[in-house]
């Protein structure tokens, strides 16, 4: 059975360098890693490579095709002239690697989103010339959130180019940090923050903002992909449903929204409950298959795949053909 992840995280060590003083680095620089031991420096190099390392990864795994993207923090944290130079960097970082191994590899864009059109241009670029299969954006930039009309640029071309954002979590701004998570160890409280809560429940909350702003009324036709098994707001959306409805004055129901113009993968969730809570809410047609590497073990997570209790079209459709059909992959 053919596989294909689409959370497939990667960084340069230009980005690195430009994100140095970032908590999220400091806490991978401290903290283990699932994937055969690979402790901080590890990790580093891990995220770096693009080449023979990664490919045994995924050989050993029984993975056909990873989407690389660009790891969190990214050039979301960065000033807008400093993230346009180091998008496209790394932008080109992954098309030299596409270029290298056309089979295994796709792309999704790292974007300068502290400015709007410049990212707009970017994705066009990359779509257009390199051949990317979309954007992955790290959540919120700079606590604004996408559904602010400052970001519509990007909104539009990607609708006019057919490709989907992938919308991953972000480290939830200092403010709610400082609030919500501090008080306990550097460690407990970055991991709270962010791995164990924080940003899954930041990223479904993002995704609601861009359904009560009005992004899909403006932009029918563009489509979302969230991870980690639908960032907590499958379980939520019966609620979320029910009592938005009353009051934002939406031409169509929350849910309805949510089943057109998201698709989730399981990146970083082997749980069973929070599967089925994904396919109860948007069915086998709107959920993929993604590992989270290499923050998550490859092996690991491609036997979860292999176990669950589904069909075989339908395992089909989670390994590769909804990702096939969605990112124009063949």
């Amino acid at each position: 059975m053919k596989v294909i992840a689409l959370e497939e995280h990667f960084t340069t060590r230009a980005m690195l360098e430009a994100n140095a003083d970032h908590p999220l680095l400091t806490m991978l620089r401290s903290a283990g890693a699932p994937e055969q031991g690979a402790v901080g420096g590890e990790m580093m190099l891990r995220l770096t490579d693009l080449g023979e390392h990664r490919l045994a990864v995924m050989d050993s795994a029984g993975i056909d095709v990873q989407v690389l993207s660009q790891a969190t923090p990214g050039p979301e944290e960065l000033p807008a002239a400093k993230a346009v130079h180091l998008a496209a960097h790394a932008n080109d970082v992954i098309a030299e690697a596409i270029a290298a191994h056309p089979s295994r590899f796709a792309g999704f864009a790292a974007l300068p989103m502290r400015d709007p059109v410049a990212a707009a241009k970017e994705l066009d670029r990359t779509v257009q010339q390199l051949g990317f299969v979309g954007t992955m954006i790290n959540s919120h930039v700079g606590g604004r959130y996408l559904d602010e009309p400052f970001f519509w640029p990007l909104f539009e071309a990607a609708e006019a180019l057919d490709v989907p954002i992938y919308l991953h979590p972000n480290r939830p701004p200092q403010p709610v940090v400082d609030s919500c998570y501090s008080g306990f160890s550097p460690i407990v409280t970055e991991t709270l923050a962010t791995t164990a809560w924080g940003w899954h429940i930041d990223t479904g909350l993002h995704a609601l903002r861009l359904i009560i702003g009005g992004v899909f009324d403006r932009f029918p036709g563009l489509q979302i992909i969230i991870g980690h098994l639908g960032e907590g707001l499958t379980s939520m959306l019966w609620r979320a449903d029910s009592t938005l409805n009353r009051v934002a004055g939406l031409p169509k129901p929350v849910r309805d929204y949510f089943s057109e113009h998201f698709s989730i993968t399981i990146s970083g969730f082997l749980d069973d409950v929070a599967f089925a809570a994904a396919i109860d809410t948007v069915g086998t047609d709107r959920v993929m298959f993604s590992v989270d590497y290499p923050f998550l073990g490859s092996a690991e997570t491609r036997a979860y795949l292999d176990q669950l209790p589904l069909s075989q079209s339908d395992k089909e459709k989670i390994a590769h053909a909804n990702a096939e059909r969605l990112l124009k992959l063949s």
